[in-house]
């Protein structure tokens, strides 16, 4: 078993020094080290996107980045995309009553933000090949789709 190193990044604007095992996942240190639950456990090997953050930046599944390859990184969690929870996405989702269970909302949410800080503007079939690597078991895909062409119109 190996020992434990230390990592400093910057998560949600703050800099942050945690430490853990290398191999241990983003999104457990996320979870239990920094208290930021936003972001879920779903499938624990990037097939579903439920712990989709912000990686420098980027969409990226917070299961699949072990925390020795976070030195010095960004990350952004739904907890700071908009901490008094008024994202343009945050309030298309409420409008459009996107969750059912909710589950997987959060990935949902940070997957579109990428999108739009990509393309303000994407087309239906845009958003829809840029969603695809986050699951909704419930199914809402259709309330996904017109909450981010609503936020991509109202932004």
């Amino acid at each position: 078993m190996s020992d434990k190193i230390s990592v400093t990044l910057t998560v949600n604007g703050q800099p942050s020094t945690v430490r853990a095992l290398p191999d241990t996942p983003l999104l457990w240190v996320l979870r239990e080290e920094l208290k930021l639950t936003g972001t879920r456990f779903g499938c624990g090997v990037g097939q579903c996107g439920a712990c989709t953050v912000h990686i420098d930046g980027q969409p990226n599944h917070a299961c699949l980045n072990a925390i020795s390859s976070m030195q010095g990184r960004t990350v952004t969690t739904i907890e700071g995309l908009a901490p008094a929870g008024d994202h343009p996405l945050q309030r298309a989702w409420i409008a459009e009553q996107v969750p059912q269970c909710g589950y997987c909302q959060s990935g949902q949410i940070m997957r579109a933000a990428g999108l739009l800080n990509e393309k303000r503007r994407p087309s239906r079939e845009e958003i829809v090949h840029y969603m695809q690597p986050n699951l909704c078991r419930c199914g809402t895909y259709a309330r996904i789709v017109r909450a981010i062409e609503r936020a991509s119109k109202e932004g």
